[in-house]
Formats: structure tokens, sequence, C-alpha cells
């Protein structure tokens, strides 16, 4: 939980697989042989999306989405064997790679081995039919958490997949589950392994109202931080996706990501991305290399975990099926240095020890971390400006981490990089945040 998390959280990163769509043999052993590149990329963590059986009834597409689940104990016959599995786990171990998978406790397949046996742990409508209670989400039925003898089997199912050597749990749709269940597994599993590392899919601040609204548990990402060391950060996301489009100024997604910093635990971390399996591909989102570079820098510049999605590495456009086999195109990986470069710097001491303030929005983002006697400055021109652009750094010449030439500060100001730079400074700087009118008011002024 936020509490106790540890400091070192913040310079984590995340990768993310879908062994289907992984490779053409879409097979655990497959994943396994790719490890020692994923690792040279500065990856600590490898999540695996929904690693069980898949459902058939009501099945989407082919193949079916790994969130309709068969049985929380069991692996997908297609991917390898639950010795395959755990041969992959040694493997990551063996490279220092920790292995998180997905738990996905609202919903399962219609025909799951708990309807079967208990259809009394579902939501039932009056004629006793499960069902589920997001419509959309028409392949699977909602569990009803509640019953004790429920959440027995739900905590040691997670206790299972501890014992088969998984370090993390990335926890979908974490917030209509109860909150007392998530601490319970926490508790519990750590028992185990208390190294164990916890990610809530918190979701949209609009799915949250209309849950409750309809009587249905909800929680906030400020009450899921007293159970897990990370949430998502769906919290703002939506505006991150307007300023993108160009909708919305620049500066009201970065003053929403201030008050993050005021209204969550001192410790909080969220996960950072530009895309993910649930959203679009950035080369496909915006309509510049440069400003999709610019983004995906800052984000993993920006305070909290970053998440690279399998693919990321080879500039994907096109964003895979769930529901049908979907092969990444790996091409040449010819983004793989550039997001080694930022998990390099993700992973420096500044960022473990330093403070992160966001200090413009106009004609570039600049940020920077500073620590006791040093610092990282970072100039985002996500909007694909030209010109000059005002940075809080002493005159003098600096090196771009991300590209290693040259950058020039003279008076205070600096030429726009085509995308992004980032550049180690020494002693501190001064500078204000961003203006907020979220937070800079002054009462009785």
């Amino acid at each position: 939980m936020a509490v106790i998390t540890s400091k070192y959280h913040q310079g984590l990163v995340i990768y993310e697989v879908f062994v289907r769509n992984h490779s053409p043999e879409g097979a655990f052993k497959a994943v396994e042989a790719d490890l020692p590149r994923i690792k040279d990329m500065g990856v600590d963590i490898v999540w695996f999306m929904p690693i069980y059986p898949i459902g058939k009834v009501r099945r989407k597409g082919a193949d079916g989405s790994p969130y309709a689940i068969l049985d929380y104990r069991a692996v997908n016959p297609e991917y390898g064997t639950l010795e395959d599995f755990r041969q992959l786990v040694e493997t990551a171990h063996g490279l220092g790679l920790k292995v998180m998978i997905d738990v996905v406790y609202n919903h399962t397949a219609p025909e799951s081995v708990l309807v079967q046996d208990h259809p009394e742990w579902f939501h039932q409508d009056e004629q006793g039919v499960p069902y589920t209670t997001v419509p959309e989400w028409s392949d699977v039925i909602d569990l009803k958490p509640g019953d004790p003898a429920l959440e027995d089997y739900l905590v040691e199912s997670l206790k299972f997949w501890v014992r088969q050597g998984v370090d993390g749990f990335r926890c979908d749709v974490a917030s209509v589950i109860p909150l007392a269940l998530w601490q319970r597994a926490r508790r519990e599993c750590g028992e185990i392994n208390p190294e164990v590392v916890w990610l809530a899919e918190s979701t949209h601040a609009g799915f949250i109202e209309d849950r409750r609204r309809r009587g249905l548990s909800g929680n906030s990402d400020s009450q899921l931080y007293e159970a897990f060391d990370l949430t998502y950060d769906y919290d703002i996301w939506p505006a991150w996706e307007a300023t993108v489009a160009g909708e919305v100024p620049l500066n009201h997604y970065l003053g929403l990501l201030r008050l993050q910093d005021a209204i969550y635990p001192q410790h909080y971390v969220k996960i950072r991305c530009v895309e993910n399996h649930d959203q679009i591909r950035i080369m496909g989102r915006v309509p510049h290399r440069n400003e999709a570079l610019a983004w995906t820098a800052f984000q993993a510049f920006n305070k909290g975990a970053f998440l690279i999605y399998a693919g990321q590495e080879s500039e994907a456009n096109h964003t895979p099926s769930l529901f049908d086999k979907d092969t990444i195109d790996w091409g040449y990986y010819s983004l793989q240095g550039f997001l080694t470069r930022l998990t390099r710097i993700k992973k420096d001491p500044v960022v473990s020890t330093g403070t992160f303030k966001i200090l413009s929005a106009d004609p570039a983002i600049t940020a920077h971390w500073q620590a006791e006697s040093s610092g990282l400055f970072g100039i985002f021109n996500v909007e694909g400006n030209s010109g000059v652009v005002k940075v809080a750094l002493p005159d003098g010449f600096y090196m771009n981490l991300l590209t290693g030439e040259k950058l020039i500060v003279a008076e205070g100001r600096t030429g726009l990089p085509e995308h992004a730079a980032i550049v180690r400074y020494l002693g501190e700087i001064a500078a204000p945040v961003v203006y907020s009118p979220l937070l800079d008011f002054h009462p009785g002024a």
C-alpha cells in the first residue's frame, strides 16, 4: 500500500505481454526466448495479460478475450503447460526480471468452473441466470464478492500463483472489488513473499460514478492506495487524450498532474504510459512521429512507474485484437534504443531521491527532477513547435541524454528539440511550477 510502497517503485519499468500475439507460436516458450532482449531494454517486471483457459460460450472473435476466464488456477493450453510457465518464471528470475500476471476477479467466462459449482457466487437476474453488470462485456458474467467461501477461493488462488514464483499482480478493474478483499489478499500473499508488487487497474472517474449511482461497488484511486502500490492514471486519462487531440490546452492536463500530487497519499505511484492493450497505439494516435516520441519521453520522465506495451519498440501503429490471433509485426525494433535510454534515465538515482516539478507548458513541456546536488531537466516538444524555449538552466553546454547531441543554453533559452531533450545539471535550479487554476489561488486575496 502507498504508505509502505518502496520509493524505488517510482523507477519501475513494466513491460506488457499478450502471449497469443507476442509471436507466431503464441506460446510461453516463445516469450521465454525473448526475455533477454526485454531485460536489455531496462525492464524490471514483465506483466502477462491473463494466461488462463478461455471460455467459448458467447466468445468474441475466433479465439476469445483472455479476460473471459474458465479457471483461475490453470493455464491456457494454447500457451503451453503449467510447467512451461514455471520454466518461464525461472528464466525471468535468472535474468533479474520479475513476473506479474493479470488477476480478473470481477467476472469469469459464462461456463467457468466457478459458475458450474457455485452459481450463487454471481450476480443473477430475476430468473436466477448469472449476468454481467457491464452490458458491453457480453462474453462474461460478474462475480458478486461478499460470500466468505468465494473470497477464500479468490485469495487462495492468488497464493497458488505466488507459490509458482509470481512476483506481482495487475488487478483488472480493481476499483469494483471490495477493498477488504484486496487488503486480505495482500496480507496473506505477503506471508509467502513480502515483495509482491500490487498494481490496480483503477478506472475512469465516470465509470466509478455510474456504478455508485446504480448501487454497485466502486472504489476511488485514493481508496485503492490502502491496498495497492500502484494505480493506473485513468483518473486523468481522458484529459490526456483530449490534450493530444488538441481539444483542450496542454496546461489543463499538466494542472491535473499537479492535482494528483495534492489529493493522493504522499508516496503514491501512478503507472504512466502512452498505450496499452485497451488504448490506441501512440503511433496511431498522433499525426507526427516526433510528437509520439515527445509524449513517450515525457511519460517515461513523469513521476510514476513507466509501462511499455509490447510492440511499442517497433513503432507499431496497429492496436492488436483481443479476440483474434493478431501477431505483432516486430520489424526492426526501431525504437528499442530510444526506449532503453528512457529506462536508464528512469533508474537514475536522481529520480528515486529527488522531487519532480513540471515548470512550463508553452511552447513545450519543461520539467525537472531535483536531488540534493544535481538534477535532470527535460524539454518535451509534444506539440511539434519550432523556435526557442526558456529553460531554468545556467547558460552553457549540455548533452541530450536521448540523442547524444549538444544542447546550448544562452541567456536562459535553448532551441526546441525535434521531439525531446533530457540533460543532467549540477547544483540546484529554482523555477515556478506550471500554473494550475485548480491549485493556485489565495483565499481572501
